[in-house]
Formats: C-alpha cells, structure tokens, sequence
C-alpha cells in the first residue's frame, strides 16, 4: 500500500496513480467542467481570459489541452506548439503530420519485428523445436 501526500493539501492518502486525494482531485475535475463549459460559452476567449475568470492557473489549462480534454476553436486565437515539430496545435501534443509520421515508423518497426521472429523461430531442416527447461 503506497500513502501519500496530497500535492495540493498536504493531507494524507491512498496513492493510486495521481499525486491528490481523491477531494482535491474531485474538486479539480468539477473546475475542469467549468472551465470546458467557460470555453464553450466564449469561444473567442484567450487563454489568459480563461484563466482569469474560471481562478484556474494557464498550467493547468496546458495540461487538459495537451490530455486532448480540452480544445479551443480556431476562432480564438489560442494555439500550443507541436512538441515533435513546433507548428501551432488547437490541442493533444502533436500535429496531425508528426502523428501520421510516427505512426507509420511504429508500423515500420512493427513490421519487422515481426518477420525477425518468424524467420529466428524456424528450423532449417523444418522439425519441430522444444525448449528444454
């Protein structure tokens, strides 16, 4: 069992996977509705302006743009940079051409991880192989 505390109170808790206990991180979730419907109200706001109104820190504002929970229109004028390529985003960490890029390396990679074993796990003379313990 790992305790912890709490990043934003300090108090003690139960630690599975996030650094708050499970009222901060309740409290954190019900701004990020708040803000998400801020957003959706004012498309035309900036970040600063968000920030402002909603009492919530442009760091975490970031963060949830950067989880693809939150995005701004194009309207806005707010944008973050691809952290592959540096070209301007709406949301996520990456551009739609650095995705496309690395997914076709990952399959490359896929592809031939995958005939590398197939060919390491044949017998030349096309017995069967035990593995002895």
């Amino acid at each position: 069992m790992d305790v912890r505390n709490c990043k934003n109170c300090g108090k003690l808790f139960q630690y599975v996977g996030k650094p708050l206990c499970p009222a901060c991180n309740k409290k954190l979730e019900d701004k990020f509705f708040e803000v998400r419907d801020y957003i959706y109200e004012n498309p035309t706001a900036n970040m600063s302006q968000v920030s402002e109104e909603m009492e919530v820190p442009i760091q975490q504002i970031k963060k949830w743009v950067r989880e693809e929970r939150l995005a701004f229109s194009k309207d806005s004028g707010i944008t973050i940079s691809c952290e592959k390529c540096g070209k301007p985003i709406l949301t996520g960490r990456f551009c739609n051409e650095c995705k496309k890029t690395m997914q076709k390396d990952l399959s490359k990679m896929y592809g031939t991880e995958n005939k590398v074993q197939k060919s390491s796990t044949k017998d030349p003379n096309g017995k069967m192989r035990f593995l002895k313990n």
